[in-house]
């Protein structure tokens, strides 16, 4: 008797999503298990067949396979015996030949139990007061965690996994493939070495759900745009107990609305008044401590000319020497004169060469015009 459709076993459309084909395999679980309809043969064998189905299609290479070869993708009759055991292998010839170049690198023939959980990555955003003085945060996550119905077992409370009869628990099988023999992973555990025959309800032999949980993070004073924190073991837990996975925060430092970085130094851009320029004096700059500093300013000042603050920059990332701010300053003209200020003005116009830049700019526009 030829197999059905996994799709038409579970109920689903070929394109339906990972979540509605879990969903109808765990309605499918629950309805036949054998617990639930003892000596029900039938109810057994859907049970079975569920399994199977869901088997395929909740691994997306598997599920690829299966859509672009059907039950064909799975047959075992060309490998040269393997056995029975009820499942499926991982996926036709690209399996054969991935594990081919495994084993001429020198991975073959390794067991795949304990299967640990993927790195997770996390995008915070802090302001560049944050960088510089550090942070402690807590953040909010959903991740898949290990499941409490089973304690990331998979198996249902009160039985646990056994050894897999096909590969004897070692988590691959060896194939026959014309001259070639070829070691893939055991298609009736997965690489597990063991098989659950009564997988827990909570989590459907996983192993593995869903959860939230906060997590303290530690920023350090320094830090910058893609600066990576490791939080070892918080990322995906592995699949039936295998090892978590390790969660990296990336951190973006979002724009600041007077300083710019560059490396470890803070620019800044501060008005300053005509009379300061040109008589001298000190006035007030920010910082980003949150405090305001003295800066002395030349007689004759011009607009666009810098000043180092040593000292005053970004903290350097775990080590010590603070980088420098540099304030550039922008000459302010004076507006809404009076009319005894604009007198004052006029006079010291006309008092003589009171701006050396400019002339020396007219004499050489004048030079040019007479040479050309």
């Amino acid at each position: 008797m030829s197999k059905r459709d996994f799709y038409e076993v579970l109920g689903v459309e070929k394109n339906a999503d990972d979540k509605s084909i879990k969903s109808a395999f765990r309605k499918l679980a629950m309805a036949n298990h054998p617990d639930r309809n003892q000596g029900d043969s039938a109810a057994e064998d859907r049970f079975r067949e569920a399994n199977e189905a869901y088997d395929i299609l909740k691994d997306p290479q598997k599920r690829a396979a299966y859509d672009q070869m059907g039950h064909a993708a799975f047959d075992q009759s060309s490998a040269g015996g393997g056995g029975g055991g009820g499942g499926f292998s991982g996926g036709g010839f690209s399996d054969i030949f991935d594990q081919m170049f495994s084993e001429f690198s020198g991975g073959g023939g390794r067991q795949q139990r304990n299967q640990g959980g993927n790195d997770l990555r996390y995008d915070m955003s802090i302001t560049l007061e944050d960088a510089f003085s550090g942070l402690q945060q807590d953040i909010s996550i959903t991740v898949p965690s290990e499941c409490e119905g089973c304690s990331g077992s998979g198996a249902a409370d009160g039985s646990k996994p056994s050894t897999c009869g096909t590969c004897g628990g070692a988590g691959r099988v060896r194939a026959q493939q014309g001259f070639f023999a070829v070691e893939r992973t055991c298609h009736a555990c997965q690489g597990m070495g063991q098989v659950i025959s009564d997988p827990c309800r909570t989590c459907g032999g996983e192993g593995r759900m869903q959860r939230a949980k906060t997590l303290a993070v530690s920023i350090p004073t320094g830090v910058d745009i893609g600066t990576r924190i490791r939080l070892s073991g918080n990322g995906e837990a592995g699949l039936r107990g295998g090892p978590a996975g390790d969660l990296y925060i990336f951190i973006n430092v979002e724009p600041h609305s007077i300083f710019t970085r560059d490396g470890n130094n803070l620019y800044a851009r501060i008005p300053l008044p005509m009379t300061v320029a040109a008589l001298g004096g000190s006035i007030e700059v920010p910082t980003l401590e949150g405090k305001m500093a003295r800066l002395t300013i030349d007689a004759g000042t011009q607009s666009g000319r810098k000043f180092r603050m040593r000292g005053k920059g970004m903290p350097v990332l775990r080590r010590g020497n603070p980088g420098d701010q540099i304030v550039e300053v922008q000459v302010e003209t004076p507006t809404n004169l009076n009319k005894k200020q604009k007198e004052l003005l006029e006079t010291f116009s006309s008092s003589g060469n009171t701006s050396p830049e400019s002339a020396s700019f007219l004499e050489r526009v004048k030079q040019i015009w007479a040479d050309s």
